[in-house]
């Protein structure tokens, strides 16, 4: 009986809680958005598997432990996840230190088309007015009681772009990392359910019904200048950028200069599969439920979904605003693709535009919007993480 209750001792049932179960169940609710629906298959399910993994109990001193010596200590302050020296400490390294991300962004650079941006400059300015989203979710996140760092930690969730959210929370509140990133690549995957009423409720019929025109065609060698010129100008304008921005214009480069291939190919296939994984799955593991069902959690989902709301709103309002000067009219629904979750949200204009006319097609047009969504994300995280 005493080797029976060693061993029942050792299992994780002994020091299963309620709260495991709960996210156990979290975890279980986003792989199967990902398997049923296909909401952001790629980043629900390694993040929902891997909160079931956090949320099992370890047995203290099997090198595996989230808490390791001096535990609660070390949970309390939110500067420790994982046990130095163990096999998840490593993988989360990569998160921690914000090393995924930058390679993320040279995977995106690699398979990004600017083309459209660069045929119609104008439509780069829905871009970054949907990041309006980020700043006054900062100011929400003051008033709530979150300091500085945290609070611009927080409002990056409004531009939609997880890797962001991720690298800006990894430098500046490691503490609220997970809650973060669940949040950002939360909403990301929901961008089909949350935007289309946000986008109805804004525009008229008249409005969703206009058809853009056909974008120029852009050369060879503009394709090949744009990631260097754009880069120096963001870099210039905000040093911070300098990490994603510049990853993200040197894949670009790569894949427009039609010299290095292999190089590109590999950047927006096998390496950004593989980040992807690992960094998903980094992700839901450490949402151990003693530090993520806290209060700061659920003022974070919150004012996640408050910030990608008013960044949708930005967006479409001010494409109503651009309209009021312009000969020729842009269908304001593009501006709900300035939130940067590529592709999602220019599909949704493509799907939200072609319910009122199936023959009018936006979707090569609010990837100018989405692309530059990226860019202004990054630069705004770039400009608060030099400031902060």
């Amino acid at each position: 009986m005493e080797i029976l209750y060693s061993f029942l001792d050792n299992t994780g049932f002994a020091e299963l809680t309620i709260w495991n179960v709960m996210m156990m169940m979290i975890g279980i609710t986003f792989i199967s958005l990902a398997i049923m629906k296909h909401y952001e298959p790629l980043l629900l399910l390694p993040i929902g598997f891997g909160i079931i993994v956090g949320n099992i109990p370890i047995i203290e001193g099997m090198d595996l432990s989230v808490y390791g010596e001096g535990g609660m200590k070390l949970l309390e302050t939110g500067e420790i996840i994982y046990e130095p020296g163990s096999v998840l400490s490593y993988i989360y390294y990569g998160v921690s230190q914000g090393i995924f991300p930058p390679l993320i962004f040279l995977g995106i650079g690699a398979m990004t088309d600017f083309s459209t941006m660069m045929s119609n400059p104008k439509l780069v300015l829905l871009g970054a007015a949907a990041q309006v989203g980020i700043f006054l979710t900062i100011l929400a996140a003051l008033f709530m009681g979150f300091d500085g760092q945290e609070s611009a930690a927080i409002g990056i969730i409004g531009g939609a772009d997880g890797p962001t959210a991720i690298f800006l929370a990894s430098q500046l509140a490691p503490q609220l990392l997970g809650a973060i990133a669940i949040a950002a690549y939360s909403y990301m995957a929901l961008v089909p359910v949350i935007q289309p009423p946000i986008m109805k409720l804004l525009t008229t019929r008249e409005e969703r019904l206009i058809r853009m025109p056909p974008p120029r065609r852009v050369s060879k060698r503009e394709k090949i200048i744009f990631p260097i010129v754009a880069f120096l100008l963001c870099a210039m304008i905000a040093p911070g950028s300098i990490v994603l921005v510049g990853m993200l214009f040197f894949g670009n480069l790569m894949k427009e200069s039609m010299v290095t291939d292999r190089l590109a190919a590999t950047a927006r296939n096998a390496m950004i599969d593989i980040v992807t994984i690992l960094l998903g799955f980094a992700v839901g593991a450490s949402t151990q439920a003693k530090t993520f069902l806290v209060w700061d959690s659920v003022q974070i989902f919150v004012m996640g979904a408050v910030a990608f709301g008013i960044a949708t709103a930005g967006g479409v309002l001010f494409a109503k605003l651009m309209n009021l000067f312009l000969r020729e009219k842009i269908n304001p629904l593009l501006g709900a693709a300035g939130v940067s979750a590529v592709p999602d949200s220019a599909r949704v204009v493509q799907m939200v535009g072609q319910e009122e006319d199936p023959h009018n097609f936006l979707l090569m047009h609010a990837m100018a919007p989405n692309v530059a969504g990226v860019i202004g994300s990054a630069v705004a995280a770039g400009v608060l993480w030099s400031i902060l």
